[in-house]
């Protein structure tokens, strides 16, 4: 007897250059593409490795690096993000030296949708970024 249970289509995972190993390592998607979106784990600044960048600075760059790779591998560009989650371990201590890196990405106004989020762990890293990004393709819809 036929199922009556509507079929899912598998996720539509996109994957930068070199890094599919560490994803799979730890048992996630870095990016969905799904209904015209892009849905984008959180990044940080990790290493080819997967080790955190000890400079926090450096870490911020980074996590930007490693969400730009993402972002391309899907066609698309920061100028495309629509939604931006931040995560930081002690944004009071943390917050302008963060802002200062953020401004060599975030690019011109309008800029995206923020929300900061003040946490105590990030599994070794002090800072985090995940963002919803319009898919070009879908821009005009």
């Amino acid at each position: 007897m036929p199922s009556t249970m509507p079929s899912t289509s598998p996720r539509d995972v996109v994957f930068p250059p070199g890094r599919q190993a560490l994803y799979e390592k730890n048992r996630y998607s870095p990016a969905i593409r799904s209904n015209g979106f892009l849905f984008v784990s959180g990044q940080v600044g990790s290493r080819p490795d997967g080790s955190p960048e000890p400079d926090y600075q450096a870490q911020v760059r980074l996590a930007f690096e490693n969400l730009n790779a993402i972002l391309q591998a899907a066609g698309c560009t920061f100028d495309d993000v629509i939604d931006v989650t931040v995560f930081m371990v002690d944004p009071e201590k943390h917050f302008e030296a963060a802002w200062e890196v953020v401004g060599e990405y975030w690019g011109n106004a309008p800029h995206p949708t923020l929300t900061g989020i003040g946490v105590t762990w990030l599994y070794g890293f002090q800072f985090e970024i995940k963002v919803i990004a319009k898919l070009p393709e879908a821009a005009d819809c």
